[in-house]
């Protein structure tokens, strides 16, 4: 037995050889990036995805770019991988997305997200989800509806901070988006029973995402692969009710669906699952990330709660109007900052449709190609000092110091081209209201030292634990301002 199993090693290294001899042989006629290609069938997978600070790069990132440039060769993910951390070559390959190039996840993620997911969907398939995800999110949706929901789930989580206490921030920021993303898309009402279950499985099932794609009894990819399945049967369940019962309302996102479109049940169950996940992981951790640097940066928070309570002062209604929203200019700065120098996605996974040639190298048909965001928006030729939290840059008149790159492309947070992120607008939303209450509510401190680490998903080890103490309530302060004033005239 022993014998057979050396010999079945010998096997599979013999025919790794030949086939990177064959493509040596090919290489050899194109005009390809430098870099290496690492072990035979490893390839440099196992190095890139080592877990590193989320401020920066990484070291092979870092080391990589030093020694061959911002476009270079490597096999990742098991394929022959051209890597881009250059903004031109990013831009072009999102650009001509369907023309050029293709997105192209790794087999275990349609695996898990579900073969209609729109993050693996291509063509026109792709174009057809988009634009109902589109359709449901658009502006007067967002303006009449998703605010109000959004500020009262900001206000549920918020109101459950006890002064003097030591919160996970990371958890209480993922309870906000999962509730908010649970009754968005199916009405599901916090703290019940149904809605408590369905985001247990639902944290199974996202560590499975995120992990190797080893489906053994006992591993985290198996086990989220079952709670895929109980999640997808609760979604169904709620599908035949609706049927059965007439579908009375498009409220949410599931009626939304069942009303206005032709999709297959299955197809709608992915895409339930997608835009569920989508939209809680990314905005939590942008929410816990923007946290994380304003704890840092005392000048910004004083900036910030001037903004907002200059905002409140002038407030007419219980809840935020969407002019008032469009009046937090500062805090889109923030929003701003703060997904460029925490990158939520660091690259993006696509492959050549055609023998593509870019500033002298040649891209070959099939390979795949990673347009690394974060390399770009961490890059010091285009962002001055990228590795420092500052909010300012974003201002059109900058007295801070810093680039004014609103103007530019070099900014993609939310990718770019025909698949730019259907919900960017709502993330940002989220964001800014989240702020605009925590600034005005609380004081807040790292309790505990932790910082956020890519592995490659960005996450706080720690949760970020942070200290918060309770501020004035704010129709006290705004009294105190008025009495203020009128003594100085």
């Amino acid at each position: 037995m022993a014998d057979f199993g050396l010999g079945l090693a010998f096997f599979l290294v013999f025919l790794s050889l030949i086939f990177f001899n064959f493509l040596r042989r090919k290489q050899k006629s194109l005009n390809l990036p430098p870099g290496s290609m690492g072990w035979p069938f490893l390839g440099e997978t196992i190095a890139y995805l080592k877990p590193y600070p989320a401020t920066t790069i990484g070291k092979f990132m870092e080391e990589h770019i030093s020694r061959y440039g911002k476009i270079y060769k490597s096999h990742l993910f098991g394929e022959p991988t051209i890597v881009s951390a250059d903004a031109g070559l990013n831009r072009f390959i999102l650009q001509n997305e369907g023309r050029l190039f293709e997105c192209s996840y790794p087999r275990s993620i349609g695996g898990i997200l579900g073969k209609w997911s729109m993050l693996v969907l291509v063509g026109e398939m792709h174009k057809d989800m988009r634009i109902i995800s589109l359709n449901f999110l658009s502006n007067a949706r967002l303006k009449t509806h998703l605010l109000r929901e959004v500020e009262k789930h900001t206000l549920l989580v918020l109101s459950s901070w006890i002064d003097n206490s030591v919160i996970c921030a990371q958890d209480e920021a993922k309870k906000f988006t999962f509730n908010l993303m649970a009754e968005h898309i199916m009405s599901l009402e916090p703290g019940k029973p149904e809605t408590e279950k369905l985001k247990k499985e639902y944290i199974t099932f996202m560590k499975g995402v995120v992990s190797a794609p080893l489906n053994f009894p006992g591993t985290a990819y198996r086990k989220a692969l079952q709670s895929r399945s109980t999640i997808l049967k609760f979604i169904e369940q709620k599908m035949e009710e609706r049927i059965k019962n007439g579908i009375e309302h498009d409220n949410d996102l599931l009626g939304w669906v069942l009303k206005n479109s032709n999709l297959s049940k299955e197809q709608i169950l992915d895409l339930v699952l997608s835009l569920l996940f989508a939209g809680h992981e990314t905005s939590s951790v942008a929410i816990a990330l923007a946290i994380y640097f304003l704890q840092g940066c005392p000048t910004a928070v004083q900036q910030l709660r001037e903004e907002h309570l200059e905002i409140a002062k002038g407030k007419k209604e219980t809840g935020l109007s969407w002019d008032e929203y469009k009046k937090m200019e500062f805090t889109q700065c923030v929003v701003s900052e703060t997904l460029r120098l925490g990158n939520v996605v660091r690259f993006l996974h696509r492959k050549a449709l055609k023998n593509v040639r870019y500033k002298g190298y040649d891209i070959p048909c099939g390979w795949k190609v990673l347009p690394v965001i974060a390399a770009v928006h961490l890059d010091q030729s285009l962002f001055d000092q990228p590795w420092h939290f500052n909010p300012w840059r974003w201002q059109q008149s900058n007295s801070h110091g810093g680039s004014n790159p609103t103007s530019n492309n070099y900014f993609m947070p939310f990718g770019g081209g025909p698949r730019l992120c259907a919900g960017s607008e709502l993330a940002k939303l989220e964001m800014a209201v989240f702020i605009h209450h925590l600034v005005l509510k609380f004081h807040w401190s790292l309790a505990d030292s932790d910082r956020a680490f890519a592995f490659p998903f960005v996450d706080f080890p720690k949760g970020l634990p942070i200290e918060v103490k309770q501020r004035l309530p704010i129709s006290t302060r705004i009294e105190k301002i008025r009495d203020d004033g009128e003594r100085e005239e």
